[in-house]
């Protein structure tokens, strides 16, 4: 089946988009090509001084998954208008370029500098997991049957990572990966029943995590891989990325969990739990790194951090993570 991932991204000229801002839009505006990997993102900026951001989504995307963060979006900002997201300008619109249809939607530009440009300790770490429990419990109660999907940054879809495998060169490689999933089958699928599901962000990095000017973390962008997963995977997905290039990665991972619990608690199990769903995600990126490098080798975002993912991942193999799960608990109480 053709999807997000295998379907070249979008490849827009600057000219083109100054175009089609005038023509569908009606927006007079200078363009900056943002980083992106599977759609194609610009930094607008009107004549007016105002600042926008403009998505032309892959040709594979469905209408009903934008039309999804769009409802997201809104739902947050009427739970907490304190929360920065993104909220959808207008309404999305069709283009086309070499008889393909693309759909492109224009965005509020949330101010402040990425997370990953500032600098983090204990403290910081826990705002951030304190964030994120916000921005759950303002998406706590929203349903949209594009949620529930089947995808490939879901950490509940397991046989997708069974389905990557062969991508991986290196048996041992394949053997780590396959560690993972005997323990996600061991500790957390016993407890699939217990676990709370709800949409969630999916991709709380630091690289979508904004922080304004006086250091605090105000806001969150790219709802792109929004999910109906396991509510305590939002924590456990940020506490793979605060892991990556750590000496003590355990630190950062706990401070995270326990400043999601104290904004939106988490049964026992969810927490005993984390620590194997942050692996999965680690897994998932490994593999899905592995998989679309062959697909486009010329995309070097495609590799950012895979030194770093291997290398966590090589650590965590050699932890007791049932203990670090004991740990983990004991940090929130």
């Amino acid at each position: 089946m053709i999807t997000i991932f295998d379907t070249p991204p979008p490849n827009f000229s600057k000219d083109e988009i100054i175009k089609t801002l005038l023509s569908h839009f009606d927006i007079n505006a200078d363009v900056i090509t943002l980083v992106s990997d599977r759609d194609q993102n610009f930094l607008i900026q009107s004549a007016n001084g105002l600042k926008y951001i403009l998505k032309i989504s892959n040709p594979s995307e469905e209408l009903e998954i934008l039309e999804m963060q769009n409802e997201a979006t809104l739902f947050i900002r009427s739970n907490d208008p304190t929360l920065g997201v993104p909220l959808q300008i207008g309404q999305i619109k069709t283009i086309e370029k070499n008889g393909q249809s693309y759909f492109v939607r224009i965005l509020e530009y949330l101010e402040g500098q990425f997370l990953k440009d500032q600098s983090m300790d204990n403290e910081t770490y826990e705002k951030l997991g304190e964030f994120l429990g916000r921005l759950n419990r303002g998406l706590d109660g929203f349903s949209h049957l594009a949620a529930d999907r089947e995808f490939h940054w879901d950490s509940r879809a397991i046989n997708l990572i069974h389905s990557r495998l062969h991508y991986l060169d290196e048996e041992s490689d394949k053997q780590t990966i396959l560690h993972f999933l005997d323990q996600y089958k061991s500790y957390v699928t016993p407890w699939e029943s217990i676990l709370r599901k709800m949409v969630i962000h999916n991709d709380g990095n630091d690289y979508n995590v904004i922080v304004n000017k006086d250091g605090k973390t105000s806001g969150i962008i790219d709802f792109g891989d929004m999910v109906y997963s396991y509510q305590v995977a939002e924590p456990a997905v940020c506490m793979a990325y605060v892991g990556l290039g750590q000496s003590d990665p355990y630190q950062p991972m706990g401070q995270v969990l326990k400043g999601y619990h104290t904004k939106f608690p988490l049964l026992e199990a969810e927490v005993r739990s984390a620590i194997y769903l942050t692996c999965i995600r680690l897994c998932i990126s490994v593999t899905m790194a592995a998989w679309r490098m062959k697909l486009y080798p010329e995309n070097n975002y495609l590799s950012v951090s895979q030194t770093h993912v291997w290398a966590l991942l090589r650590k965590m193999e050699s932890k007791n993570l049932e203990a670090l799960s004991n740990q983990l608990n004991k940090t929130i109480d």
